[in-house]
Order: structure tokens, then sequence, then C-alpha cells
């Protein structure tokens, strides 16, 4: 018997047990070691404000259209950051270039599952670096996440850049930005987290429960704004600060995953005074001038590569490892008082 966990309703969880799935041709069997859970994305179908419980995604239009809905409760397995050991590889795959042999540790997506048999092709090449803690590899999908906003920024050398919101994404993407020769103006309402940005490279912290931060990143580039903003909070408010913060011509990369109406919005103000670009950023693309080259695959692995080579520390984030029968427990931590936590993980190595 395994388990999986499922969202029954607006803000309620269970823990299921599940039979054990047979191995096809052409998959893996994949033991779970972490699964980390999203604060931003899994916590809209938590709450229920994700478009797909209220809404139909059309994806022959791309459009989001009235009607019925494309997901209804439960939802199951949500999940985007797993770890695992290889337990059996079917027959026909095995020791085939690429596929990952029993005993070795994959990362990718399957969902908060104890176990899993996934696609062969989907694990290819996804055996963890050597050196490098599993826990690290969780941190597969966020890390990429975190640079297409990056890459969405086009940070050059020595530019100012104001990045709102420093949950786990925000971090690595402040660390990433100052990697890449950005200086970094950290905003966000928690001290702590603040605290950590500083220590990822940030130039200046802003604590916006006190102090305006396009105000005080005008004050600290002289009056020209930052050069490019970039949004992680998820709120309508902090991406219209965001917009505030940039200079003539700058750019703001709204990354977060905004819910409901807009009303804090306000484009008619420093949007349209100041010929502010927004862009979007959604893993489910890179920014088009780099689709040639880049994909989430290489940005996956650069990130993975970072890790391995110590000079991203996703492990740092890491404020709690949860075991399965107390996700109800993390998942009301996340929702109500984030102050007390950043990366929060379920630890299948303690069941």
């Amino acid at each position: 018997m395994g388990t999986v966990v499922q969202f029954v309703g607006p803000r309620r969880v269970e823990v299921v047990e599940t039979q054990r799935e047979e191995l096809g041709p052409g998959s893996v069997r994949v033991r779970t070691l972490y699964s980390g859970i999203s604060a931003g994305t899994e916590l809209t179908a938590y709450r229920g404000t994700n478009p797909y419980l209220t809404r139909v995604w059309d994806d022959q239009r791309r459009l989001f259209v009235e009607g019925d809905v494309s997901q209804t409760y439960p939802v199951v397995g949500w999940g985007y950051s797993e770890v695992g050991e290889v337990v059996e590889v079917s027959p026909d795959v095995a020791g085939t270039q690429g596929v990952p042999a029993v005993g070795e540790v994959v990362w990718g997506i399957w969902g908060h599952r104890s176990e899993a048999v996934v696609p062969a092709a989907k694990l290819a090449d996804h055996v963890v670096p050597a050196g490098l803690d599993p826990l690290a590899a969780s941190f597969a999908r966020v890390g990429a996440v975190a640079l297409n906003g990056v890459l969405g920024a086009d940070v050059h050398l020595g530019e100012t850049v104001a990045v709102f919101g420093q949950g786990v994404i925000g971090l690595l993407a402040t660390r990433m930005a100052t990697l890449n020769g950005g200086r970094v103006i950290a905003c966000d309402a928690i001290g702590s987290r603040l605290a950590i940005a500083q220590e990822f490279g940030a130039v200046e912290t802003v604590d916006v429960t006190t102090a305006s931060a396009a105000e005080r990143v005008r004050a600290t580039t002289g009056g020209h704004g930052a050069d490019v903003a970039i949004e992680l909070s998820g709120t309508y408010r902090a991406l219209h600060e965001a917009v505030r913060a940039v200079g003539v011509g700058g750019r703001v990369v709204a990354a977060g995953f905004y819910q409901g109406d807009g009303t804090a919005l306000r484009l008619g103000e420093e949007f349209h005074h100041n010929r502010v670009e927004i862009v979007a950023s959604q893993i489910g693309g890179v920014p088009w001038r780099l689709a040639g080259r880049w994909d989430q695959d290489r940005m996956n692995r650069t990130f993975l590569r970072l890790a391995a080579d110590g000079v991203v520390d996703p492990v740092r984030l890491v404020t709690h490892r949860v075991r399965v029968g107390e996700v109800e427990r993390a998942y009301e931590l996340l929702d109500e008082r984030p102050a007390e936590a950043l990366q929060v993980v379920l630890d299948y190595t303690e069941n």
C-alpha cells in the first residue's frame, strides 16, 4: 500500500491509501524521498481560488471561458518538487541510454505520492548530480521558476533589480539575479525573509510594512528607479508597486500567480506615464528571444548545477520537514502563518 495527498474541498486535505500500481512497459517505479510543498500554486488549489476550479481552460484557443470547470475536487496528488529512489525499471527500457537504473536517485514531478510509476522518458537523465543532497534536488522545479524570472528580466551587469516577494522562489531569484551581476533590492513584509535575502546577496532590503518600496528604490538610485523589477509575491498591490519602482522604459517581470480581480493595479498612473513594460513569466515557456537555446530542461539542469557547485544553497530555505501524516498541519501553517515557514517538505524517509 502507498499514499497520496489530495484536496477534497477548500482547505480540506486528506491522505489516502493507494494500491500498488502495475509497472507497465517503458516505465520506472520510484519510491519518494522528499516532496516539496508549493506555497504558491498549490495553495490556490488548497484555498479553492485556482482558475481551473472556477473556469474552463480552452487549450485550443488558450482562453479561460465561463461554463463548466476544468478541475473539480478531489484534486489528487498535486506537487511538482519530488525526489526519489528508483526501485524498479521495466525490462524493455532497462539499460537504455539516459534511463535511470535501480538504486539511483532521481528528481522529477509525480506529486505528493509515496511511490509512483513514471514514464522512463520523463526521467531520462534526471539522476541527481553526484554529491548533491537529494533534498536540494527537490528544488529543481522551483529553481527553474526563479531562473525563468531572471531570464525574463534580462539583467545586465551593474543594473538595479527590485525583487518583490522573498518567499522560496523570490529568494532564489534574488540569489541568481545577484550572480547575474544585478544589484538586488529585496522587498517583503517579513523581516526574517529579508535577513536571508541579505545572505543571498541583496544590497538593500525594504520592509514594505513600514516603507514604500518604490520610494526607497528611487532614493537608492538617485531618483531614477530600478532598471527592472521581478514580482514574485503574486499580489496585485506588489505588482503595482513594482511598476512604480522601475524607471522610464523599465521592465517588470510578473512571475507571481495572481488570483482574482486586480483592483490594486492602477495602470493609468506610473505604468502609463513612464511607459513601463510588463512581461509575464510562467514555467510553461521561456522568454521568446531565448526559445532557440533555453527550455525547461536546461533551466532545471542549470539550477541543479548551481546547487551542486555550492553557488546556490536551496536547503537553507527548508524550515519544516514533516511526515505525510502531518500534511494537513503543513498546509494550515503555509496558509495561516506564512511568516513561520519558507519551504515545507514532506519527508518520506521517516515514514
